[in-house]
């Protein structure tokens, strides 16, 4: 499936800055189920300095400065893709028990293994709990397949927990989500790499895009997407496997991956410092739009 992407934000202040250092976590990476065939920043007014890097994840990070004065600063990233799914994946995954995997998390060192330990621990948005392992312990019964158990989880954080926009903010404890059983795509990822990390299993935050497509007979609204998270686990001797909790699935062709890290804190889209600007709004608009596909060589 081949997607053009356009996510544009923008700043409006009500006194002019005079300097401004902001980091992108916007342009797409590549993944053994997607290219990126084109992702670049364009912003208003044109920076003084951009430079871009990949961090300890291997995700595409941008930095820049804008050094005269405006009231207004627009950062939009346009991007092509082309998405691909692994129907075999759960099965994959289902090769072994949980605890075999967490076992071998301890035990191996393989790069694989390695390279999955930074996401064994807490992170400031997805800390481990007594109260998490408790609700995760459902799920995990004991020698059940991994696949199956986190399919189990993500299944249950679809079913008991309400999609409230209005509920949380990017500080709400996940303690708050857990009890109220409420939040948006971004509580759902924080609270199953949360639940799996205090079951002793590595877990990662991703963030992307997901398709979404218009009822039947109406037109789709230019501009009305938005961005999506979920997470992913890691399964010994397979790799990571991802789930989506807000919709109930399993990573698809409609789901476009950008960066993944710990938590949001590794990934936000975009933050920065201001000298100035007094007071200001900022308007997000995202474009997930379906290409005519044609052949393209995706990665192994």
């Amino acid at each position: 499936m081949n997607f053009r992407i356009s996510h544009s934000t923008q700043y409006s202040y009500s006194e002019p800055v005079s300097l401004c250092r902001n980091e992108a976590s916007l342009l797409i990476r590549d993944t053994p189920w997607q290219r990126c065939l084109r992702s670049e920043l364009q912003i208003e007014p044109s920076p003084s300095d951009v430079r871009h890097r990949l961090d300890m994840f291997g995700n595409r990070v941008s930095h820049f400065a804008i050094q005269q004065p405006h009231n207004k600063l627009t950062v939009a990233a346009v991007s092509e893709v082309s998405v691909c799914s692994n129907p075999n994946i759960l099965v994959s995954a289902n090769e072994y028990s949980w605890e075999v995997t967490k076992a071998r998390l301890k035990s191996e060192r393989t790069s694989e293994t390695l390279d999955a330990l930074p996401f064994l621990y807490d992170s400031p948005f997805a800390q481990r709990s007594v109260q998490l392992e408790a609700y995760a312990q459902t799920s995990f019964l004991p020698d059940r397949p991994l696949g199956e158990a986190v399919f189990d989880l993500m299944q249950r954080i679809y079913h008991e927990f309400k999609y409230d926009p209005g509920f949380t903010t990017i500080s709400t404890p996940l303690s708050k989500v857990l009890s109220d059983r409420r939040g948006v795509c971004q509580d759902f990822a924080h609270l199953g790499v949360a639940c799996l990390r205090s079951m002793g299993l590595a877990a990662r935050y991703v963030s992307g895009y997901i398709e979404t497509l218009p009822p039947a007979g109406q037109e789709r609204l230019v501009g009305a997407d938005a961005s999506h998270a979920w997470f992913s686990v890691y399964v010994a001797g397979v790799g990571w496997v991802d789930f989506d909790p807000t919709n109930n699935k399993l990573l698809s062709d409609q789901h476009i991956t950008v960066a993944w890290g710990r938590d949001f804190a590794d990934v936000s889209p975009l933050r920065g410092v201001a000298l100035g600007g007094g007071k200001h709004k900022v308007s997000v608009s995202v474009d997930v739009a379906r290409q005519p596909d044609s052949p393209v060589c995706l990665p192994n």
